[in-house]
């Protein structure tokens, strides 16, 4: 069940509403995921009439999962709302930045400024990231589907989390140190999923960055894989975002 958690009046500096009846979505998934974890937000979108594609992040630099959604927002044809969950928070924040982008969700998302990395973020909420040590490739896994479930989806049926942890895709450790050259929320309007009962990303850090990018707000009490046990409530603050309503 969605709920406006509350609503900022500001926007950030240079932001306008978004273009009402926007009808490109396009989906980027976040650490430890693949573009198949937006499936059920994905069907309910195309059955609303969006036009909906999800990028596959490769998770091997921020530059290079910018490329990756940079390639897919260049093929849309027309205005496009740009949504990302987790990593990909930083992922839409600087690939934000293209012209036909007039808006950008994010959901449980990290949300860096220009010049930061997320471990700089992090750092600044006071919210490091616990318990993922990099292998000898340098990647960090959480392919574990008891851990999985316990840290990303405790609201997901067990049997639905080992699939989610089958499908995994580990994250270089390296890219939490790369810094961003831009942050398109400082000039385009945003929308932000707060998930109250998230074990990967505290709920308060997330309130943090969304009041401080002045961002139209919605909770939900959800674990971290809101796009899995929860995709109603995602499609509500897309579809709103869409429409342009803050």
């Amino acid at each position: 069940m969605l709920a406006t958690s509350c609503v900022v009046p500001q926007t950030a500096a240079g932001a306008g509403p978004a273009a009402p009846g926007v009808r490109n979505i396009v989906l980027v998934h976040g650490a430890f995921a693949d573009g198949s974890s937006w499936g059920a937000v994905i069907e309910r979108l195309q059955r609303k009439g969006y036009h909906v594609t999800a990028v596959q992040n490769p998770l091997t630099s921020l530059a290079e999962d910018v490329a990756a959604t940079r390639r897919v927002l260049a093929r849309q044809t027309g205005d496009t709302l740009l949504v990302g969950h987790s990593w990909a928070g930083a992922v839409i924040t600087e690939a934000g930045m293209a012209d036909n982008v007039r808006g950008l969700v994010y959901l449980s998302a990290l949300v860096p400024d220009a010049g930061e990395s997320v471990a700089d973020l992090l750092a600044r909420l006071q919210a490091p990231m616990d318990g993922l040590a990099p292998d000898a490739q340098g990647l960090v896994w959480l392919d574990d589907p008891e851990v999985y479930r316990h840290v990303m989806a405790a609201d997901v049926p067990a049997a639905r989390a080992a699939q989610l942890a089958a499908v995994q895709q580990p994250i270089s450790a390296r890219a939490f140190g790369d810094k961003l050259g831009a942050a398109a929320w400082r000039h385009k309007p945003s929308w932000y999923l707060v998930t109250e009962n998230d074990q990967a990303l505290p709920p308060g850090a997330q309130r943090a960055m969304a009041q401080g990018i002045g961002a139209t707000v919605a909770t939900v009490r959800s674990s971290h894989m809101s796009l899995v046990s929860h995709p109603q409530a995602v499609v509500a603050l897309i579809e709103r975002a869409a429409s342009g309503r803050r």
